[in-house]
């Protein structure tokens, strides 16, 4: 147990701090690189990529630093903070993977609502974000639309569709040229992705699970390790 505070450290700093700074920086990227490259969502207008990044990244180190600090002046009440949080935050994640699936349907048929609403700001001012948004992940994925390329004659106007949803990109594609776009929707095509991604996913989180663990297990025994000895608080 004496190296309890070594193996403490070293989980935190390598585990949570570098993963922290990694999500950080490739938030702070995505800021700068994609400017206003958003969400597709119009209820959530701050939901883009980015800030969902820069968001977890911040979260993740900041509990490194409560971990790493913990560890090294030896402090019970850094410590437990540390554990607390991150049990609070490996329940939040089961609770909300739980509902998810309970609720499945429910989750589908907004996120669906949601997403064709989205489409109707496509050309406005002010949402640039928003189209490039839907550009990039129609020509990425080979999709139109949300349920499928029809969703966007409301929008755009009848047989009109984005250019990024041609089978073959070039200007004006999209009018009056439907024959040759991509008939399946997006939310279909990433539906497809998660599924054909299923295990590579399920493994990653897996290992996030286990980190959190080891994490919670190395918190407590160098917390117990400390009550045992008497130490006190540090200021």
């Amino acid at each position: 147990l004496k190296y309890a505070p070594f193996l403490m450290l070293a989980f935190t700093f390598l585990s949570l701090q570098l993963c922290g700074c990694g999500l950080l920086g490739v938030g702070i990227w995505l800021s700068v690189s994609q400017g206003n490259f958003a969400t597709f969502s119009p209820s959530f207008p701050s939901f883009s990529a980015a800030n969902l990044v820069i968001a977890i990244g911040t979260i993740i180190m900041v509990t490194g630093f409560l971990g790493c600090l913990g560890a090294i002046k030896e402090n019970k009440c850094l410590l437990l903070s540390f554990f607390i949080i991150l049990l609070i935050i490996l329940l939040a994640e089961l609770i909300l993977l739980i509902l998810f699936f309970v609720y499945m349907d429910k989750v589908n048929e907004n996120a669906k609502k949601d997403l064709k609403e989205g489409l109707k700001l496509y050309n406005t001012e002010n949402n640039v974000g928003l189209k490039n948004a839907w550009n990039i992940i129609q020509a990425e994925m080979h999709c139109c639309g949300v349920t499928d390329y029809t969703d966007w004659f409301s929008v755009l106007g009848e047989d009109i569709v984005p250019d990024r949803c041609c089978m073959e990109n070039s200007q004006d594609c999209g009018k009056n040229s439907t024959d040759l776009v991509w008939k399946t929707g997006c939310y279909e095509k990433v539906k497809m992705w998660f599924e054909d991604n299923k295990h590579v996913l399920g493994t990653v989180g897996m290992c996030i699970l286990i980190m959190q663990i080891l994490g919670m297990a190395f918190s407590m025994t160098l917390f117990h390790q400390i009550h045992r000895t008497g130490k006190k608080y540090d200021a």
